[in-house]
């Protein structure tokens, strides 16, 4: 059994990267990005969190729409309407390969359960739990 690292590195392709439309309007919290491609929207407290938080709902979405074996959309034009005249129509480019790597390898929290004994003679030891779970499951997914 492979372990996860290497089946992404695998895939099929080896860029994936698109520039999607997006509708930033001005509110009293900041800014309201409306993605039109992904029909999702969400929010920034200036336009440059605005950038920041539509690139992460994007590839967000299209990590989504791949383990639900969809198809990520193609880039809609910039003819989008805007829906207020202060509304800003800009590109956002995300970077599929890029943000799979990164949620992928991101690291998550696990509870384990061990013998008192163990703890306290790990603990004696320095032993760093974390470190020794990951590479007994590398080696047990190998």
């Amino acid at each position: 059994m492979r372990i996860i690292q290497e089946e992404v590195k695998e895939k099929e392709f080896k860029t994936m990267k698109n520039a999607y439309p997006v509708i930033l309007s001005e509110d009293k919290n900041g800014f309201l990005v409306t993605i039109p491609d992904f029909n999702i929207n969400t929010q920034g407290s200036d336009i440059v969190d605005a950038i920041h938080m539509a690139r992460d709902a994007i590839g967000l979405m299209g990590i989504d729409f791949e383990d639900d074996g969809k198809t990520i959309p193609d880039p809609g034009t910039m003819n989008q309407k805007k829906e207020f005249g202060t509304d800003i129509i800009t590109l956002v480019d995300v970077d599929f390969v890029e943000y799979r790597k990164k949620a992928d390898n991101r690291s998550v929290k696990k509870n384990c359960t061990i013998p008192y004994w163990l703890s306290v003679k790990a603990d004696k030891e320095n032993i760093n739990y974390s470190r020794v779970l990951q590479d007994a499951l590398i080696k047990l997914l190998e």
